[in-house]
């Protein structure tokens, strides 16, 4: 095994990511499998950098003049007071011909004008912390501003991180001269172009879903998609044989009375949403260290939709309505879905960098499909949350520490997933069985709640778990748990559930999912279509997942990795 260079509590000077700029940084650790020190520079950014991204202090001398200030305007006041002659007068003596005088006159302006670019400090984005591996970084760094959705930092002597820096080959500032015309004397003026750091949406190679013409197709495919899978359910034989089933009239897929009832059923749901009861609590903190606040009130809700149903049928109301218009609710769905995401989008124009997604790439297709706001809101009223709790889901409150809160924004995806997919498939079984109903022993029936119960408990104890340790890691309840430090300052669970699979909860989703669905037969597999969608579904998620964390907890993931196998199943993926 190679010897390490550096201590743990050395001050050397670490390369800062994409330049050839060093600044002073203290060793925090060495990892020797990976061979990544992790540093920590003075304005409190930790990364993990390559042994030859690392130079002792002794291997750099002060610039020329000694002067460590980093301001441009003192070093070229201290250099201006050391000249005694104007740049176009020349010595007594001396003769030198007009052009040699103004390449002379250059020379001298580039040196007065080197001057040190301050670094950028860089903040979680979202919920993530970069990592320097020695690769190259997605940072542009462009001298033209150009007129687009990404947002230009713009980096001056006024940044909050300034230190002496030093280079191990010279920069080339862009300089442009201006000749005054003087019969005096020749006077030149220098320029510097204003830098401006772009931090790069995801890039082309990084967008997830195939790209622009992937979310091209889910957003044409899955609304058809699932109407076909409703109108299979209404066939009397719904094989897979008789696919594709006849198809309806337009007209008689949209009724306006159905448009109304979906609306008002939105609008209690909302209703519920800002009665003050219930418990408030933090987010997760945004990309300004905001922490935006969430009231805890789907049980109130849950409880109030069922006294409200309970007296609609009091009073006679048949539901059986919803049934026989099970397909124009799906449509009035996704025509709301439609609209709201078009609001979302227009919306997100306005919106301020930090408040966008950090999957949104600039690309106005894309953007519309994963939205571009993270956390839109109007007042107080979080649109997003809303709609991941309560039109389609009631009652699932941990939710947000998940990646979509923390990570996607709200356009078309979440919307038609929260208010179409979700209330239409997941209740998928139940319509099947209205028209194909399938007895069940007592035996079986208790073999089925079983398998649930365990998907549950494995759901909620790995939710649970999570939650409980990122809200407070120095819990007592959780002291028996090991846990692999990051460079983030954080530390990644390695037992417990999450050191049984990498993604427990979704093993317990799954469980739960297959026993919803076998209480439709045998019959057909028309009703284990959400199985199997499901499956795709959490194995996507699951790969996004292992991204995310590669790229934001880097070696310490990858050690996590190697402790913990299994990514869902285990022993078998």
């Amino acid at each position: 095994m190679p010897s390490r260079k550096f201590a743990d509590g050395e001050v050397v000077r670490g390369r800062w990511p994409g330049s050839s700029l060093y600044y002073e940084v203290e060793i925090l650790s060495h990892d020797s499998n990976s061979q990544l020190y992790t540093v920590k520079y003075k304005d409190g950014t930790e990364l993990e950098l390559k042994e030859n991204d690392i130079k002792p202090l002794t291997s750099f001398r002060q610039r020329k003049g000694g002067s460590t200030s980093s301001s441009p305007s003192r070093r070229r006041g201290s250099r201006s007071r050391s000249r005694s002659r104007s740049p176009g007068r020349l010595p007594k003596g001396a003769r030198r011909s007009a052009s040699a005088s103004h390449q002379a006159d250059i020379k001298e302006a580039r040196r007065e004008v080197e001057v040190k670019l301050t670094p950028l400090v860089l903040k979680p984005f979202g919920n993530s912390i970069s990592r320097y591996n020695g690769e190259p970084e997605h940072i542009e760094r462009n001298d033209v501003p150009r007129k687009n959705t990404q947002e230009k930092f713009n980096l001056s002597q006024e940044s909050s991180y300034i230190s002496t820096q030093y280079r191990l080959r010279p920069r080339r500032e862009e300089i442009r001269l201006k000749e005054m015309d003087s019969k005096e004397e020749k006077f030149v003026t220098k320029e510097l172009a204003v830098r401006t750091f772009e931090v790069t949406p995801i890039q082309a190679k990084d967008l997830e879903f195939g790209g622009v013409p992937g979310v091209f197709l889910i957003m044409f495919g899955l609304p058809v998609f699932l109407f076909l899978l409703l109108l299979m359910c209404k066939q009397k034989d719904p094989s897979l044989l008789n696919f594709p089933p006849p198809l309806p009239a337009l007209y008689e897929l949209w009724e306006t009375r159905v448009f109304g009832v979906y609306l008002l059923w939105f609008l209690i749901q909302a209703l519920f949403y800002l009665l003050p009861v219930g418990k408030v609590v933090e987010g997760m903190p945004l990309i300004d260290g905001r922490r935006l606040k969430y009231r805890l009130n789907g049980f109130y809700a849950f409880i109030l939709t069922f006294a409200v149903i309970g007296t609609c049928l009091f009073q006679g109301v048949e539901f059986h309505y919803v049934y026989r218009h099970f397909l124009q609710f799906a449509l009035a769905a996704t025509v709301f879905c439609v609209v709201l995401s078009v609001y979302l989008y227009m919306r997100s124009l306005k919106a301020p960098r930090k408040d966008l997604s950090p999957a949104s790439s600039g690309n106005a297709v894309y953007d519309f499909f994963i939205g571009r706001e993270l956390n839109p809101r109007i007042g107080t009223f979080d649109l997003k949350y809303f709609c991941e709790l309560r039109p389609g889901l009631i009652g699932w409150e941990a939710v947000l520490t998940t990646m979509d809160i923390i990570h996607d924004g709200f356009g078309f995806m979440l919307a038609f997933g929260d208010l179409v997919w979700v209330p239409f498939i997941y209740s998928f079984q139940a319509f099947y069985l209205v028209s194909h109903p399938n007895e069940v022993s007592w035996p079986m029936a208790s073999l089925m709640i079983v398998l649930k119960l365990c998907g549950y408990i494995i759901f909620r104890g790995a939710n649970s778990q999570k939650n409980a340790f990122r809200k407070n890691p120095s819990d007592p309840k959780l002291s028996h748990l090991k846990t692999i430090h990051t460079s983030t300052g954080k530390n990644l669970l390695v037992s417990g559930w999450w050191g049984f699979v990498r993604h427990p909860n979704y093993l317990g989703d799954l469980i739960m999912a297959l026993a919803w669905s076998l209480p439709c037969g045998f019959n057909h597999i028309l009703p284990y279509f959400y199985v199997v969608y499901f499956t795709m579904l959490l194995v996507h998620r699951e790969a996004r997942d292992e991204y995310q964390c590669k790229k934001k907890y880097g070696v310490a993931w990858e050690k996590y990795c190697q402790r913990v196998p299994y990514r869902i199943f285990p022993y078998i993926y």
